[in-house]
């Protein structure tokens, strides 16, 4: 099994790619399998969420992209910015993972939020998209 340990920065081509939904990104030790078929293990330091095209490294060069598996999401489109932001509000207390995009805001779908959300006057939708939610105020800060 091939150890990835760290990230980093580089404009040359990956060897691999591994794609991973959400909840996977978030863990910082688990196995996985590239799509190449290499069996890896990725150990990285703890809180330390995986955004799409990063880049894992072994120390020694070899380097494997991260891509945001495609998942099925609930979609919520409006132009009306007080509108999106008391769904913003409302979701947000409840501690939703939470993309937010022009005129738009999208979360693991959840049929309980989003009945929430269109008794507030919205219309949801579900697709199968990336998921890169919002990484959080305090992130990288040391809180």
């Amino acid at each position: 099994m091939l150890k990835l340990t760290e990230t980093t920065t580089t404009n040359e081509q990956p060897d691999d790619t591994l794609t991973l939904p959400y909840n996977e990104r978030q863990k910082s030790r688990q196995p996985a399998v590239t799509q190449g078929g290499r069996h890896v293990g990725v150990f990285l330091p703890r809180g330390q969420t995986l955004r799409h095209g990063a880049i894992l490294t072994n120390g020694q060069g070899f380097k494997v992209r991260v891509d945001a598996e495609p998942e099925e999401l609930s979609v919520v489109k409006c132009e009306d910015p007080l509108l999106l932001a008391r769904a913003c509000y409302h979701l947000g207390n409840r501690h939703i993972a939470l993309q937010i995009l022009p005129n738009e805001l999208r979360f693991l779908a959840d049929h309980v939020l989003d009945q929430m959300l269109v008794g507030l006057g919205l219309t949801v939708e579900h697709e199968t998209l990336p998921f890169e939610p919002e990484s959080g105020a305090y992130h990288g800060h040391g809180h």
